[in-house]
């Protein structure tokens, strides 16, 4: 197997320098370019059962560069690694670094993943630079800190290979570059995707595979969904619109921004003699609070979703769920648990999420710069909402501002139907097939669907939704 996969949280030349500078450690190992599979095993589970660190492959004990190494069969073996703990050990894509010339690889092993890993029997942690067994008080502390966690691992009941969307899991391989040889179902194992049976012969598909790249997820876990309320006022009242967002989680995290995007208040202000736009909330911390809500969600929770509503003074994203592990609301900017290490790792090989955390300082970080009111976390007796409110009145009004009138190029062909539909949208904010109709009521809804069709490939236009609930925004 030959990964060439992009990292989500890659480490520079110089950042690795500086590690091998310094001697191994709890969260720091070294081993040699000829470590078998099971001798990385051992590594990576002792990390995995502590705070996590990083893996350097192709060095000596004492950081020493080793110049055999073979890149490609250190990761390889990497892989292969994470596959004979038990449960497999699902990590961020193994990274090639050159360091003088010599080709390294480095394996990142996040803190607070979900599970207590154990490598033939052996329950491994790691103090004073060294692997060593668990004790049974630290092996029963780490059973009630990591109890809630599994649910994206089992199967689904009566679904197979059939119920994925070969078209997805394609996109996917592309995005993280694997190459024409790879084997797939060994790979989506390695991601927490499938499962192969005992017999050795056939896949099944877990939840995790079923939620990242089924062809309809909703219906086998029916709660899996995003729910899109935008009110006019600040209460909830029997004016809104609603949107029910369903699909693959990487369909739902775009479609759901792009509610957001479609449905927030924009202004004017003047910054020195320019003039810009203002919108209601950064874009980049709604993505945020969307994508951390759809990665750690408890998906084992039936009868509720997602929750986004929009009203006048405030963005609401509610997400089933406590806190999972031993993170609270007091430590939540320093502590990482991840409930759903196979959603996460997928999402974050997709650019979706940073995989080792760090979103929330972020969104803070963000709020501030444009002065608005830091994000509010709050946890409810099922659930964990978070709450971003905008800078009230100085928005002008409730009603979404007219949007800046979409860029052409100079050589699309757009008729005059089209030209009409594009001044609609900058004036109204989006359009439906029957507003086009009423713009263009001579022609037929095929005619229709093929001039919105034309004005998406043509990047002017996004499709938001499906079937009845279509709509278009500018893009």
């Amino acid at each position: 197997m030959n990964f060439k996969r992009r990292s989500s949280a890659s480490i520079t030349p110089d950042a690795l320098a500086e590690l091998l500078s310094g001697s191994e450690n709890d969260r720091l190992l070294f081993l040699s370019a000829k470590s078998s599979p099971n001798a990385i095993a051992e590594g990576l589970v002792s990390l995995a059962n502590s705070h996590g660190g990083v893996a350097v492959l192709g060095v000596t004990k004492t950081g020493k560069p080793q110049a055999a190494g073979d890149p490609a069969q250190m990761q390889e073996r990497t892989v292969q690694a994470g596959l004979l703990a038990d449960p497999p050990l699902i990590l961020p894509s193994p990274q090639i670094v050159e360091l003088e010339g010599t080709p390294l690889v480095v394996v990142q092993v996040p803190p607070g993943l979900p599970h207590i890993y154990s490598l033939q029997g052996r329950y491994l942690t790691r103090t004073a630079g060294q692997s060593r067994p668990l004790t049974t008080p630290e092996l029963r502390r780490l059973l009630f800190e990591r109890a809630d966690a599994g649910f994206e691992n089992g199967l689904v009941e009566n679904a197979s290979l059939d119920d994925l969307d070969r078209g997805q899991i394609r996109r996917y391989l592309e995005t993280i570059q694997a190459g024409p040889q790879e084997d797939v179902g060994q790979l989506l194992v390695s991601r927490g995707c499938v499962v192969r049976q005992q017999d050795g012969e056939e896949y099944l598909p877990t939840v995790a595979g079923i939620l990242l790249f089924g062809h309809s997820p909703q219906a086998f876990l029916r709660s899996a969904e995003i729910v899109c309320v935008r009110y006019p006022g600040p209460d909830m009242g029997d004016e809104f619109v609603r949107q029910e967002i369903g699909g693959p989680l990487g369909d739902q995290i775009r479609q759901a921004e792009a509610f957001v995007v479609g449905n927030m208040r924009r202004d004017m202000r003047i910054a020195g003699i320019v003039r810009e736009e203002v919108n209601e909330y950064p874009v980049a911390v709604v993505r945020e609070a969307i994508v951390n809500a759809v990665a750690h969600r408890d998906y084992s929770i039936r009868g509720e979703g997602i929750r986004l509503l929009m009203f006048s003074d405030r963005l609401e994203v509610y997400s089933p769920g406590r806190l999972p592990g031993h993170v609270t609301l007091e430590n939540l900017l320093d502590e990482r648990y991840s409930r759903n290490e196979a959603i996460v790792a997928v999402l974050s090989d997709l650019g979706y999420i940073e995989r080792l955390g760090y979103g929330i300082d972020r969104m803070i970080g963000a709020m501030a710069g444009l002065g608005l009111p830091a994000p509010e976390f709050v946890e409810t007796a099922a659930g964990f909402q978070v709450t971003l409110r905008n800078a009230g009145e100085s928005l002008a009004s409730s009603q979404s501002q007219p949007q800046p009138a979409p860029q052409i190029a100079p050589d699309s062909l757009l008729n005059e139907r089209q030209e009409l539909a594009l001044a609609f949208v900058q004036e109204n904010g989006r359009i439906t097939n029957s507003d086009y109709q009423q713009l263009a009521p001579d022609v037929s809804a095929e005619t229709i669907r093929r001039d919105l069709s034309d004005l998406v490939e043509q990047n002017l236009l996004i499709r938001i939704g499906s079937k009845r609930a279509t709509y278009y925004i500018l893009k």
